[in-house]
């Protein structure tokens, strides 16, 4: 999965899967986070594009739980997700034909 964050002030990539995984846990409690699976495998910083891994059984959970995303680090920001694709070299060649 491919998220964009939108932020006055730039983000660090830590503060955002932090942010995701408090989100899973409110919503969702330890075990519904345990399922999610969720992993981050790269962060864009000129972009603003981070890639995580999530369980596709658990892909519902987390798309909530980014979207419930309204602060981080005490600042307005929101998550979008951009593209979903269950392999990372077609995610890949999604961004590319969205030019992201």
């Amino acid at each position: 999965m491919a998220l964009r964050s939108e932020s006055d002030q730039p983000l660090k990539e830590k503060d955002m899967m932090d942010a995701i995984w408090d989100m899973v846990y409110q919503l969702f409690g330890e075990f519904g986070a345990s399922q999610t699976g969720l992993y981050k495998i790269r962060w864009d910083d000129e972009k603003r594009i981070l890639v995580v891994r999530c369980s596709h059984k658990a892909l519902e959970m987390v798309r909530a739980a980014v979207a419930a995303v309204t602060m981080i680090n005490g600042r307005s920001c929101a998550l979008h997700v951009v593209a979903v694709s269950g392999t990372l070299k077609a995610l890949q060649n999604k961004l590319q034909k969205q030019q992201i």
